[in-house]
């Protein structure tokens, strides 16, 4: 004989619905996964705008000489 404890496994669900919990589960986890690659993306840092940025910093990082920073800049114009 089997009483209500064994059909509903314990959970309160029936055998039938007793995936949903496992598919919200899921859900809630790849929203929090997402959101925190989306944070991490749009995270602070070194944005180049423009070759003119990108140049400025390889000058500023000394990748460049003056001479170097000064023709790539015209070539840039």
């Amino acid at each position: 004989m089997m009483n209500g404890n064994e059909m509903t496994n314990g959970w309160g669900m029936g055998y039938g619905y007793g995936w949903i919990v496992g598919l919200i589960i899921l859900i809630v986890v790849i929203v929090v996964v997402a959101s925190a690659l989306r944070r991490r993306k749009n995270s602070p840092g070194i944005k180049y705008n423009s070759p003119h940025d990108i140049l400025k910093v390889r000058y500023a990082k000394g990748e460049i000489s003056k001479d170097e920073y000064d023709e790539k800049r015209r070539h840039i114009s």
